[in-house]
């Protein structure tokens, strides 16, 4: 098979070029797309649309594929002075190479 193209990952209109990666707000998984989105729920759609394509299933069959982007457990935490309740929702990516014993680098998935 080949390497997840950026449509695949990114959605149908994602485009790059030497400098810049362009990812259409509107090809994104859940995000309601408007001038003031949050960097955090712009991540978050990011990593929704990338487990579209980047899962353990296509992962199991496609050499070519380094990451896998799968749900955690759910669990839930208090926060802050007064013990506000949260549900913290896990989304685990992980990345896979032939072990060369070095750090993550971008450049080898």
């Amino acid at each position: 098979m080949a390497e997840p193209t950026l449509a695949a990952v990114f959605g149908a209109n994602a485009t790059q070029d030497a400098n810049t990666l362009t990812i259409s707000k509107a090809d994104l998984t859940g995000l309601t797309a408007s001038a003031n989105n949050t960097a955090e729920s712009l991540l978050v759609a990011i990593i929704l649309q990338a487990k579209l394509s980047l899962n353990a299933t296509n992962f199991d069959s496609n050499i070519d594929q380094s990451i896998v982007v799968d749900t955690g457990y759910t669990s839930f935490i208090t926060r802050g002075t007064d013990n506000t309740g949260y549900r913290t929702d896990q989304l685990t990516v992980s990345l896979s190479k032939v072990d060369t014993n070095s750090t993550i680098n971008p450049d080898n998935y």
